[in-house]
Formats: C-alpha cells, structure tokens, sequence
C-alpha cells in the first residue's frame, strides 16, 4: 500500500476532546499496519495517574509540559498513527514537529455533536463541571486556526468506520 503522506514518517490526529482521535487512530493503525499511539495514555502511564489527577494535583502547566516533552518524544517513532491530545496542537514546539515528520489529520466535528459525546463524561478536566457547550465553544475557538493547518480535515461527525476509510482514500495512491 503506498501512502500519499508527503514522505511524512508518521500520521497524527488532531481535534478536540471526543472527536474520535483514539478510536479511529486504532482502526487506521491496523489498517496501514502501523503502531497506534495515545499520547494522553502514555502521559497517564508515565506519570501514573488520569490526566484529571495530573491537572487537580499539579496543574495545567505542568500538564503541557509534560505533554510536550512526552508527545516530541513519541512523534520520532517511525510508522506509526498519533492521537495528540486536543489541546497539543497548540503548542508551538509541538506543532513543529508536527509539521516536520508528520501527515497531520484534523478530525473536524460540529460543537453540538461534541456535546452530545462528551455530555457524561468526567474524565476531561477542562469540561468537568462547566457549561458543556460553551466551554467547547472557547476551547473551539482557541484552537481552530492550528486545526485547520492540519494536511487533512475531515468531519468526522458520523460513523468511525466510514470516516476511516475516508482518509484512507484520501492518503492512499
């Protein structure tokens, strides 16, 4: 299977929380045979703890540093699919590496369909106990411009599947 990715070693996926990064990164792993990656399960791994614990414990700073040096040191893997953490994108040092080495797929669905995937959850530190849907809008709104410099945008607001093979027409000769 020859891949259109720009002689890019890695492929990430960017968006926001819920956006179906971890999900369909495994489905498209398997798919290319390369190696799935969670950054966030390998920052909660390092640190041996849930990213809600490492942003009540320590903070939201040293949560990003952390991600950062964690998610630069993940993107020298070779042939692998990246879940970056929804908010890495906008760290600068990240960002270029990402741009350096890695075919960058941004999976773009609407704040409403968000909201409805994330209304349950408690696990998401910087949604827990807020305005759900507005605190997506600003989280939204902070991040789109690094989003929409992604190689690849695609919504993603329906089945995983289908939006798998989606990008898989899209990257493969």
């Amino acid at each position: 299977m020859l891949l259109n990715i720009n002689n890019k070693i890695n492929i990430t996926l960017c968006g926001m929380m819920g956006s179906g990064k971890s999900s369909i990164g495994r489905i498209l792993a398997n798919k290319l045979n390369y190696n799935f990656i969670d950054v966030d399960k390998i920052i909660e791994k390092e640190a041996k703890k849930t990213i809600k614990k490492i942003f009540q414990e320590d903070g939201e700073v040293y949560f990003r540093n952390l991600e950062e040096k964690i998610t630069i040191k993940t993107l020298e893997n070779k042939e692998a699919v990246v879940s970056l953490g929804g908010g890495a994108i906008v760290n600068k040092n990240i960002r270029n590496f990402v741009e350096m080495n890695s075919y960058n797929i941004y999976l773009k669905v609407d704040v409403d369909t968000l909201t409805k995937r994330l209304e349950n959850s408690r696990a998401r530190p910087l949604i827990y106990k807020k305005d759900l849907k507005t605190e997506l809008i600003n989280l939204i709104d902070k991040r789109k411009k690094f989003y929409q410099k992604a190689d690849l945008i695609i919504q993603n607001e329906k089945n995983i599947i289908e939006t798998t093979e989606n990008i898989i027409k899209k990257i493969v000769n």
